[in-house]
């Protein structure tokens, strides 16, 4: 009996192998998808700025160059921010960060420039389904 309380006893202990967390207060490094991931959300909010400053004539493109990106970062500081208000499902948070870009691309289509608002939806949704699939595993 000694002798198998001694073979367990020499066995290494052994813990499963969890990501480490940050610290409380502290925030996991930046990856370059992040980085990319941010890059686009400030080009989808420009465009639509853009979109609402040169499309329409004098009053509505001020109203709509202010309104399209504060509506913008309205429903991203909504749903899709990393400290969003609502936590919501990520199959949500995906349609959410969709809308965005796509309206953005279509922006760019209305300006005449179909060829970078297909560029920009080709990278956001590459970099959209990079990240969100980062935030599911």
């Amino acid at each position: 009996m000694r002798r198998r309380l001694e073979a367990m006893s020499d066995t290494p202990h052994t813990t499963s192998a969890q990501p480490a967390e940050p610290a409380p207060g502290m925030r996991a490094p930046l990856s370059a998808i992040d980085v990319l991931a941010f890059v686009c959300e400030m080009f989808a909010i420009v465009s639509l700025s853009l979109w609402g400053f040169t499309m329409f004539p004098f009053a509505w493109n001020i109203l709509t160059g202010l309104g399209a990106p504060a509506a913008a970062i309205l429903v991203w500081a909504l749903f899709v921010s990393p400290r969003a208000v609502f936590a919501v499902h990520p199959f949500v948070r995906a349609i959410v960060e969709l809308l965005v870009y796509a309206s953005a691309t279509v922006a760019w289509w209305m300006m005449g420039n179909a060829w970078i608002g297909l560029g920009f939806g080709i990278v956001a949704v590459t970099v959209g389904v990079i990240a969100g699939r980062r935030r599911i595993a």
